[in-house]
């Protein structure tokens, strides 16, 4: 037999009744959620920054970079929104590397399921104590969700995850912000069938359960670059990609048309320096075009506290600086931080 039955885990209310919020956390959030959710809607026109490492592997370091984003996001929270990643999940293309924190709390160990659950939310949980945000994740196992989802502010879907059908139904029960990312075959067609779905109610099976959902509104696009057949990166940042998008949004009959640009991946050709010129491109474009300014509503930006990316297990272990894709250093970091405020 192909499957190996090593032991049977906590369900999400198991965990989250031996971790509990408490009512700090939980008015924060909502008061987060609320403020997020109010940029989606067009009743504030603060600019969104989902921003933080390509994924979340050490704890201290990613509160370290937390405290450090609370320190500029109230010097610049009348024009900008920061919304940290802590992403617990990474997508492998082929199935090899590292996982995320879900998988192995320890990037050097044997791969944990138990203890990253448990990991993963004493984190989120933290990140909310010590830094008073609340934070994005990844949603790369939908029957996952219930672990964080009384901890997480916004929701991403990926390149990957996006053509799938329980990711779009899973979505359509959330009550905050997901972001849709285009494929990697950039069909933008794709993304906007998969944000029907999720602002769509449905029946469906989920963790055993028969369950229905009313539909997230709030559901909308992530535009990250494309691939083409030759393995070759295709931006989708640029003034006429952004145009294109929202042309096809108004032939959608979709609730609160929105975007976000993740400015690496595919966008920078993973060359993550870039990041800083792609978004002043985009912002450009939003100042230029007033349906622009309505439509993009923020940038994802991948970095962290020490620039580029390192092995796991090669030569000495950097703290704060990323294991999977490379990222901005913090001082570029905060410098971008205060330049897209005063460019909004």
């Amino acid at each position: 037999m192909g499957f190996e039955f090593i032991k049977k885990l906590p369900t999400p209310e198991e965990i989250r009744n031996q971790y509990p919020i408490d009512e700090d956390i939980r008015t924060l959030k909502e008061a987060r959620d609320q403020e997020i959710k109010d940029v989606f809607t067009g009743k504030s026109d603060r600019f969104i920054v989902i921003i933080g490492p390509c994924s979340a592997d050490n704890a201290d370091a990613v509160l370290d970079y937390l405290t450090r984003l609370r320190r500029v996001q109230d010097k610049i929270q009348d024009k900008v929104l920061i919304i940290p990643r802590v992403y617990t999940n990474k997508p492998r293309t082929t199935g090899e590397g590292y996982k995320g924190m879900l998988h192995q709390p320890d990037p050097e160990k044997k791969p944990s399921l138990l203890a990253g659950l448990v990991a993963i939310r004493k984190m989120h949980m933290r990140a909310i104590k010590e830094s008073r945000f609340t934070c994005a994740d990844e949603m790369l196992y939908p029957e996952n969700y219930r672990y964080l989802s009384d901890l997480l502010s916004y929701v991403a879907v990926g390149a990957r995850s996006v053509e799938d059908q329980q990711h779009r139904l899973t979505v359509s029960g959330m009550d905050v912000p997901a972001g849709m990312k285009n494929p990697t075959s950039g069909d933008l067609s794709v993304m906007l069938n998969s944000i029907v779905a999720a602002q769509g109610a449905h029946r469906f099976i989920y963790r055993s359960w028969e369950v229905e959902t009313t539909g997230n509104p709030l559901a909308h696009a992530i535009l990250r670059g494309a691939v083409n057949k030759h393995g070759d990166a295709i931006p989708n940042y640029h003034y006429e990609d952004l145009r294109l998008l929202s042309d096809k949004y108004q032939k959608k009959n979709l609730k609160n048309p929105a975007v976000i640009v993740d400015v690496n991946h595919s966008n920078s050709n993973k060359q993550y320096e870039q990041q800083i010129r792609i978004t002043s491109e985009v912002l450009h474009s939003r100042r230029v075009d007033p349906e622009l300014n309505t439509l993009v509503k923020g940038l994802m930006i991948e970095s962290y506290l020490e620039p580029g990316n390192q092995k796991i297990g090669v030569g000495e272990h950097i703290y704060g600086k990323s294991i999977t894709d490379a990222c901005l250093g913090w001082e570029e970091s905060e410098r971008l931080l205060y330049t897209i405020a005063e460019m909004c």
